[in-house]
């Protein structure tokens, strides 16, 4: 069992250090030190209040399991009884502090370029990709988030074969990016008419969104198409050449923006698009060239990986990292997630842990 005393102890030393220099009046006068002094301050403070609580815990606990050795039966048996109360207790406090020693990504605060394609399964799969865009949907609106469609190419049957959109709040990325990956769905097709059970998968991709400041795009490097956006079947959706294709010569990276009726806005859309993408590479790139930024990825990052199950019959959502199941996906799939990512957060914690991160 992992010790947090030590790290909760340098929290409070650095905490009340920091306090101290804050209450110097020459500091005040030094607005930019003033600023990240206070940063870190707060920072901390979530550290420091989890392990007030986590000392309160660990203090009830130890005295209830002396209380039942007491002679009086009735007081032993009281404190028995109390016991997985406060176990549970310790054991979410532990959890809670788990997260909060994870290093920070310097990219977690950013908002999510999210990427949902259908891979194997056809038309079941374009469905399910939809009904994924749809839940992600419902999380954000709970959270507060904002989602802003970039581009999307509809299924001849009903969802999608691919759906860009962009997740804009609060530390979306920090919530969001470990969804990247194969999610698997088995369900019976509304078309089966033996009752079969039919497995189809869709990938997700989650980008941190990139600004410029991030990724600078030479324009001799892109090559920029504009044609007519076209609908289902391809219909034209309108009689002006709209769609907008861009091409990053270097890379090879294409992007296709055609859900405006303005060339300008779906140019626009298509940049953050491939400039997140480019981000991403880089990230890619940096981290299979050191171990230490590769270890941090550990589960997180492989397009090809199978990482949860969505089981219709059985009316269950299983992730496989952190091997969790849970038997309500009617409720995941309205949106709420949030036990499945603080589970699978949590894990991604522990593995980062015991690589001595």
């Amino acid at each position: 069992m992992a010790d947090y005393q030590g790290p909760i102890l340098l929290a409070e030393s650095r905490a009340r250090e920091i306090e101290t220099e804050l209450s110097n009046p020459e500091v005040a006068k030094q607005p930019g030190r003033y600023q990240k002094l206070a940063k870190e301050l707060g920072g901390l403070q979530p550290l420091v209040r989890a392990g007030e609580r986590y000392r309160q815990a660990l203090s009830e606990l130890e005295q209830t399991q002396a209380m039942t050795e007491d002679s009086d039966r009735e007081m032993a048996e009281l404190a028995r009884s109390e016991l997985p109360g406060l176990e549970s207790e310790k054991e979410s406090l532990e959890t809670e502090i788990q997260l909060m020693l994870v290093p920070k990504d310097p990219n977690d605060d950013k908002n999510a370029i999210f990427e949902i394609r259908a891979g194997a399964g056809g038309d079941e799969a374009a469905l399910f990709a939809g009904d994924l865009f749809r839940m992600y949907g419902r999380y954000a609106e709970q959270r507060g988030w904002q989602v802003e469609l970039m581009s999307s190419s509809l299924s001849g049957a009903g969802g999608f074969k691919e759906v860009i959109a962009m997740v804009s709040g609060e530390e979306v990325f920090s919530r969001l990016k470990f969804e990247r990956g194969v999610h698997r769905v088995q369900r019976v097709p509304a078309t089966e008419s033996q009752g079969r059970i039919h497995t189809s998968t869709v990938t997700v991709a989650v980008m941190p969104e990139a600004e410029e400041i991030d990724i600078a795009i030479d324009q001799q490097d892109l090559r920029v198409d504009v044609m007519r956006a076209g609908g289902p079947g391809g219909q034209s959706v309108n009689t002006t050449d709209s769609a907008v294709r861009l091409t990053h010569i270097p890379t090879g990276l294409v992007v296709q923006c055609q859900d405006e009726k303005s060339q300008h806005k779906n140019k626009a859309k298509a940049m953050k698009v491939l400039r997140s993408r480019l981000l991403d590479l880089e990230q890619q790139r940096a981290d299979d060239e050191r171990a230490s930024a590769r270890r941090a990825q550990v589960g997180s990052g492989d397009r090809s990986e199978k990482i949860r199950t969505y089981n219709f019959p059985q009316g269950r959502v299983t992730d496989h990292r952190a091997g969790v199941t849970l038997h309500k996906l009617g409720v995941v799939l309205e949106g709420e997630m949030d036990e499945l990512l603080d589970a699978v957060a949590s894990q991604m914690a522990a593995k980062l842990e015991a690589e001595g991160q």
